[in-house]
């Protein structure tokens, strides 16, 4: 049993980061895509369900944005350097199993966080939310960078377990299991549902 305090789903946004075809490719060894695909489903379809609001955040690139990566940004300059992920790339659209609504937040990122080069954080202000459920791949890039970020702008937040991954499963169960529960409550999507339901 939970823990956590429940949500109140008019002031919780469930944030679903980086689930686009190019970054799911890089858990395929593992075989987890379709596991977390599911649980994210399932999980947007609680949020939805009970009033909620959905945001999404994919990271891709124009040519300007390339260009202006400086050359000792050591994780970017490499992708400016080849010109991968450009944002109107197919493999960068959020999955179709996730496909966002009319009423959801989108944002295009272009660096880890999901908050440093968007107007997330504005977009959910104006809608009056205050608690952050946060799902995302990868646990030691996007989830790590929000999750200090969005704990920094005072938001209550939550982890999904089963809804965050990594390439390196070190750096995922390090940061889930001795990072994360200092700033969020660490739930699953089961938990989710119990915790929306309780609210």
């Amino acid at each position: 049993m939970s823990t956590a305090p429940a949500l109140d789903p008019a002031c919780t946004a469930l944030v679903v980061m980086d689930y686009q075809p190019a970054i799911l490719a890089l858990l395929s060894e593992s075989g987890d895509c379709e596991a977390l695909l599911g649980h994210v489903e399932g999980a947007i379809a609680d949020v939805r369900t009970n009033g909620g609001t959905i945001a999404y955040v994919r990271v891709g690139f124009t040519e300007t944005d390339w260009d202006a990566i400086p050359a000792v940004n050591k994780s970017f300059a490499p992708v400016a350097r080849h010109r991968v992920m450009h944002h109107e790339d197919p493999a960068t659209a959020i999955h179709e199993r996730l496909a966002p609504q009319d009423s959801d937040i989108i944002v295009r990122k272009i660096r880890y966080g999901g908050m440093s080069t968007t107007d997330l954080d504005q977009q959910l202000r104006e809608r009056g939310i205050t608690t952050l459920v946060v799902s995302g791949i990868s646990t030691g890039g996007v989830v790590l960078s929000t999750v200090i970020d969005a704990a920094d702008r005072d938001y209550q937040l939550y982890v999904l377990s089963d809804g965050v991954a990594d390439p390196d499963t070190e750096v995922h169960d390090v940061l889930l299991h001795r990072v994360f529960p200092s700033r969020a409550h660490i739930i699953d999507t089961a938990e989710l549902h119990a915790l929306l339901r309780a609210g």
